[in-house]
């Protein structure tokens, strides 16, 4: 049965959500035509930003870990970049390195995590992970033995690999010895021929053809490919430090969504794998590029069924910057530099002053995209306003714009097929929700043009 001739149908998915949570999908069709497309988070706001007030400028990174068990490493990282840019602090190379190595475990595990779990089973037909499990033990046994390689190298630099303890801010509370991570070597030397074997593997499945106009966001370093720090940059000319954030990102509520939505200069943008790789695939290291031009992809990705692709490849990325890292490491000593915050007649033009405070802010690059924090601390320690913005806000409105589009073309799919391929477009940018894989419930509620009745389809 089609629907082609439907004037009006609303198509509801009651469960998604912001970050390891819950929220809902709504596509109202009016006269033929998608009118709307939302993403309904519905999930009690968590207040960690108020939460924070009044607390010690040492505690954010401890206490913004418990935002996401999947991404701990990226709130913490732009965290302590946060606060210690307030305290007009610098770590040493060595701190640096150490920081990007443990975040290269984050990347690991939070790409092979979605890449063989949550995403995979959407191209192979198969309702979860563990359907796939079933008749591809090998392959998602692969895709495991990835992941634990990351959480592995997470836990031997930050103590354990869901909320790090080893971090802190100026360091780390103790630095690994050299012959701890070299013992980590042959598990991420055989992850990286896994993540090799994944982008090959990726590539041989069939996308459909939906490339877009994005505005790609992501940060961008001088020499490296981003993860920890750089200059924020946009496919249209913007280039700000993050200190320039606020004035150019702009978020605000919406009727449907606990979570804030995000705008760049009044328009929509995407941040993330796609936009990372789009504004930076010449930095990667040649090997890295090699194996992205045979798994099909050019200098630019703009379709976001594809980002698969790019997640692999950056996960082969992480592989191998992680050995590298590995094999150059030298031991921070001491671990942590000291940061104290900075009296007001100290301070310099580096710093922001506001009656005896200080402003300082950090971004970075979490598995999912670009993540913001500003920090307002006082003369004596205590942080006087915080401001978290996660990759998964700032995508929303373009998610949304995906579903419109997407469904557009498709209204005349049979209810099953329009729930699934409704659901992957979602997936497709990996919002951060613990229940992600097959998370959508869809009803299609179909009105006459007076909206007087409707008669409701349970979906699966």
């Amino acid at each position: 049965m089609t629907h082609g001739t439907r004037i009006s149908r609303n198509i509801s998915v009651p469960a998604l959500a912001r970050v390891e949570g819950e929220g809902g999908l709504e596509i109202i069709v009016e006269n033929g035509e998608v009118a709307e497309a939302r993403l309904d988070i519905y999930e009690p706001p968590r207040f960690f930003e108020a939460l924070l007030r009044g607390r010690r400028y040492t505690e954010p990174p401890d206490i913004t870990a418990r935002i996401c068990g999947i991404c701990p490493v990226a709130y913490q990282m732009s965290a302590c970049q946060a606060i210690e840019d307030a305290c007009q602090a610098s770590v040493t190379q060595e701190i640096s390195a150490l920081r990007r190595l443990l975040y290269c475990g984050e990347w690991i595990e939070s790409h092979a995590l979605h890449v063989y779990l949550l995403h995979a089973p959407d191209f192979l037909g198969y309702a979860s992970g563990i359907d796939l499990a079933r008749d591809h033990p090998d392959i998602v046994g692969r895709g495991l033995r990835i992941k634990k390689a990351g959480n592995r190298l997470m836990e031997v630099i930050g103590g354990r690999s869901v909320h790090p303890v080893n971090v802190k801010v100026g360091g780390f509370y103790k630095a690994p010895a050299p012959a701890e991570l070299a013992a980590l070597v042959p598990a991420l030397d055989q992850a990286r021929r896994d993540a090799a074997d994944t982008v090959e593997w990726v590539a041989g499945f069939d996308f459909p053809d939906f490339d877009r106009d994005y505005e790609f966001v992501a940060l961008r370093h001088p020499a490296q490919y981003p993860i920890t720090a750089g200059r924020v940059v946009s496919s249209t000319g913007l280039d700000i430090t993050p200190a320039e954030y606020d004035s150019h990102f702009t978020e605000f509520q919406v009727p449907h969504s606990t979570a804030l939505h995000s705008v760049l200069d009044g328009r929509t943008y995407l941040t993330g794998p796609l936009a990372r790789y789009s504004l930076n695939s010449g930095r990667l290291p040649p090997a890295i590029r090699q194996a992205a031009a045979a798994a099909g992809l050019q200098a630019t990705c703009t379709n976001p069924f594809r980002s698969i692709i790019v997640r692999a490849v950056e996960l082969l990325f992480a592989c191998d910057e992680a050995l590298r890292l590995i094999h150059r490491y030298q031991p921070p000593d001491p671990p942590a530099v000291d940061v104290r915050p900075v009296p007001r007649t100290e301070r310099t033009e580096r710093t922001e002053r506001t009656e005896g405070t200080a402003t300082g802010y950090g971004c970075t690059e979490a598995p999912r995209g670009l993540l913001y924090h500003r920090y307002t601390i006082t003369g004596d320690g205590t942080i006087a306003d915080a401001k978290i913005v996660p990759p998964t806000s700032q995508n929303q409105r373009a998610i949304e714009a995906d579903l419109k589009d997407f469904a557009a073309t498709r209204l005349d799919l049979e209810h099953e097929k329009l729930t699934s391929e409704c659901e992957q477009a979602v997936r497709n940018h990996d919002p951060c929700i613990s229940c992600a894989a097959h998370f959508l419930n869809l009803r299609v509620a179909q009105a006459h043009r007076q909206g007087t009745s409707k008669a409701q389809a349970q979906g699966r």
